[in-house]
């Protein structure tokens, strides 16, 4: 493909993997070693978005409450990395999905944010399901 860059998958998938160890350290200028100086945030469900790498940094380091999080798992291919974490913020427990994207140094470019909503199902459908 002419004039595009790709990142080695174990090199993003790396630094993705070092990238959450560090935001559960909160290990703050480790972290922003993970990124790309011009990263782009960005949360679709709230239409927000933060640019740059001080800022970024400054927006994890903000974040209120007592987070934790468990990466449950990793996709990884050459041009980009998806993870699924469980989150809990005291008693509160969610999971998130992000897609990254690296550059050719293998820092981080972009991440996206998911944070889908645990709801209840439709009724009528509990004789093809089973709840967990």
């Amino acid at each position: 493909m002419a004039g595009c860059t790709l990142v080695p998958m174990t090199d993003l998938r790396e630094t993705v993997e070092r990238f959450w160890a560090l935001a559960e350290a909160r290990d703050w200028t480790a972290f922003a070693d993970t990124l790309a100086e011009d990263v782009v945030y960005t949360l679709p469900q709230t239409r927000e978005r933060v640019s740059g790498r001080k800022r970024y940094v400054e927006f994890n380091r903000e974040y209120p409450g007592d987070w934790h999080l468990r990466i449950e798992r990793i996709v990884a291919e050459p041009d980009q990395v998806v993870t699924w974490a469980h989150v809990t913020v005291g008693l509160e427990e969610m999971y998130g999905i992000s897609f990254f994207t690296g550059d050719e140094s293998g820092r981080i470019t972009t991440v996206t944010d998911f944070w889908p909503e645990p709801y209840e199902p439709p009724a009528g459908r509990d004789h093809l399901t089973e709840r967990y």
